[in-house]
């Protein structure tokens, strides 16, 4: 029957419309086709992802070039599985050719936590009597137990435990109503639950115990915020309409847009990846190429409070959990306003099935404010232009336990690519006794609730392609000039200028932001001048939310997101190196530390410059909560810039439509201006 099925499904592959991009995702189609595989050679297994291996980075550039003459590169799963008896499996299965390709037992490595890892947790939590004692012990009796749940995390690690035993730990809350919201009532025990075994291995108590908060519930539901008095009653209707539909096109899955081309793919793990993305330049009459790819690659949210086991409590939610599998399925009038076009996203299951999140990336446009605006103050600022900016929304929102991360990749008329990430949803807590000092690591935020002070860092992947691959990154600080206040080169002190500083092997690179400096790092090609300012082509990463990774040197956290001690890494490009914690992040100890100290250890001194490179950048926030925060979270949004400098002649929104513009001869004339908003007209 698994021989027929595969032979079936190989006919339908070669039957059906072959995807149109090597970038595209692979289809529900592909990911059966290469469990089929597996089942056949491997029989029973438990898939913990199916997902594209993107192609050879050279053999890309090649088809990109010349796609009409050149081989379309092969369609290749990246496949991890574990077996029945806990050992896991790495692998790539050749779609086109109906083979596996490679197959390799990875030793004392955990793979990451599915949403069917974490649902089935709370079952077996429930019916556990150690479990059920402890509840017992902090007032809730086991008749209640349907009201006792829990978010499971990865234990991240634990020496008592080590790496070979895939575990989860427990974090307990209580909800006297099913509406009620559970982190208003946190339990102070944490079981360990054993995936493989599929019980609770072990219980972690503190040895000063907490009961059960008597608190009132303090929900954000509609009912409890009706009966508190209601909503405000003020707020009149804004519509945001597009009569003539949207300006982009989509074909595939590449965007076009505004002189933009970009390949939108979509992963188990970083979600939302951006591919090939150029801008068409009017003034050299081609698409020139700015970066080969981007994407979040990981993330960290280290908790502050050192008391056993809240240790534990350090989330590398990509890598642990994975971006795209927590994505929600997006809804038209909520998550986003406007003309939108959804993509949906294709993932495995356990048993080896496809699975689809519908909508779980959102395309649209937004009115962004002035692009550009001048007026001459001479005749009372009557000649005046003023030009009105749209931008391009790629959207995804992602579920983490707790918080939700909304991810937003934006494009700007002028050559800009924004990356915002707004922070919403709940607080993690633990609870606390009446009047208990919470040391500083927490904050009270409502009666019996202790929320901890924590990180969000984010990793930002830059593939940078600037006219080419052999680019170069550059330090850029704002510097005072030589010379003290009287010298004959300085002579009243107000010198300054940039102060670039070149990274030529990784070591070099490793660095931290500085505010004093408004420092930005420019990625070059070295080999093409600015024909006006003479200085190379570059983009400059702009980014000043930028906190320093709080956990000491040499601690846990600090070995295992070796990625977020500094604000920028750079190395050379490898095809495998796309995950900076490592390709298996969770029950990593940080002995070795996975990820870029492992590449950057094996060879510092690699050259780097004028080289095909990636940059990567960590930014976030540090979180103190605050009543406000709680019962959910107001967004806070967090934003960098990847800018054009020296990149294009002159400014590369001047063809915009301006909204008005009317000019000095025309006011001395009597004539009016043009509201030229959408289309360019003629003053009379």
């Amino acid at each position: 029957m698994v021989l027929e099925r595969v032979k079936q499904l190989a006919q339908q592959v070669s039957n059906a419309v072959s995807p149109a991009h090597p970038f595209d995702p692979l289809t529900s189609l592909e990911i059966e086709t290469a469990t089929s595989l597996l089942r056949k050679e491997h029989g029973k297994l438990y898939y913990n992802a199916v997902t594209l291996l993107e192609p050879p980075k050279a053999q890309m550039l090649k088809w990109l070039a010349d796609p009409k003459s050149t081989s379309k590169p092969l369609r290749i799963a990246d496949i991890v599985v574990i077996t029945p008896d806990g050992k896991v499996y790495d692998g790539h299965v050749d779609l086109d050719n109906q083979k596996v390709l490679k197959w390799e037992h990875t030793p004392n490595v955990q793979p990451l936590i599915t949403t069917e890892d974490l649902n089935a947790v709370e079952e077996v939590m429930r019916k556990d009597p150690g479990v059920i004692e402890q509840c017992g012990i902090l007032g809730i009796p086991p008749e209640d137990m349907h009201k006792v749940y829990c978010d499971p995390w990865t234990i991240g690690y634990d020496e008592r435990f080590g790496n070979g035993v895939r575990l989860q730990q427990a974090l307990m809350y209580y909800r006297p109503h099913i509406d009620d919201s559970q982190y208003t009532y946190p339990l102070d025990f944490c079981p360990i639950y054993d995936s493989n075994k599929e019980q609770i291995i072990h219980i972690d108590v503190p040895k000063i115990r907490r009961p059960v908060s008597k608190a009132p519930p303090n929900n954000y539901h509609v009912k409890s915020i009706e009966e508190m008095g209601g909503y405000r009653t003020d707020l009149k209707p804004i519509n945001i309409t597009q009569p003539e539909g949207v300006s982009f096109t989509i074909n595939g899955r590449i965007i076009e847009w505004q002189n933009w081309s970009v390949h939108v793919g979509f992963n188990y793990r970083e979600g939302i990846v951006l591919n090939n993305i150029t801008y068409f330049d009017k003034v050299e009459g081609k698409a020139r190429p700015i970066f080969y790819r981007l994407s979040l690659a990981e993330m960290v949210v280290p908790y502050g409070n050192p008391e056993h086991p809240h240790q534990r409590k350090h989330a590398f939610d990509l890598g642990e959990y994975g971006g795209g599998y927590m994505t929600n399925p997006l809804s038209l009038g909520c998550d986003c306003k406007g003309s939108i076009h959804y993509m949906d996203a294709e993932f495995v299951n356990r048993a080896g099935a496809a699975m689809t999140i519908k909508n779980a990336i959102c395309i649209h446009e937004e009115d962004a404010g002035i692009l550009f605006k001048h007026s001459d103050f001479r005749d009372g600022f009557q000649s005046t232009i003023v030009t009105r900016a749209r931008k391009l929304i790629i959207s995804h929102i992602f579920t983490a336990a707790n918080y939700e991360y909304c991810v937003y990749w934006i494009f700007h008329q002028d050559g800009t690519v924004q990356l915002e990430i707004k922070l919403t949803g709940i607080l993690n807590t633990y609870a606390m006794l009446p009047g208990e000092d919470t040391k500083g690591w927490g904050t009270e935020v409502y009666p019996g609730v202790n929320a901890h002070n924590h990180q969000h860092l984010f990793c930002l992947r830059i593939d940078p392609n600037i006219d080419g691959s052999s680019n170069t990154v550059f330090q850029v600080d704002a510097a005072r000039g030589p010379g003290e206040v009287g010298s004959e080169e300085n002579f009243y002190g107000n010198a300054f200028y940039a102060k670039k500083t070149k990274y030529t092997n990784p070591v070099e690179a490793m660095s931290d932001y500085e505010g004093s400096t408004s420092r930005t790092w420019e990625m070059c090609n070295e080999n093409k001048l600015n024909p006006y300012s003479h200085k190379p082509v570059s983009y400059k990463l702009v980014s000043r939310e930028v906190p320093t990774l709080l956990p000491k040197a040499g601690g846990l956290v600090w070995k295992r997101a070796g990625f977020a001690r500094h604000a920028v890494h750079v190395t050379k490009y490898a095809d495998d190196q796309i995950h900076p914690a490592g390709r298996h992040v969770p029950q990593t100890s940080g002995e070795p530390s996975m990820g870029l100290p492992q590449w950057i250890d094996a060879n510092p001194s690699e050259k780097i410059d004028n080289e095909d490179v990636v940059l990567w950048h960590t930014f976030g926030i540090t979180h103190f909560p605050s009543p406000e925060d709680y019962p959910v979270m107001p967004a806070e949004p967090m934003t960098l810039l990847l800018r054009p400098r020296n990149f294009f002649v002159r400014n590369p929104a001047l063809d915009v439509p301006p909204s008005y513009a009317r000019t000095t001869s025309q006011v001395m004339a009597g004539k009016t201006g043009c509201g030229c908003s959408d289309k360019a007209s003629v003053a009379v």
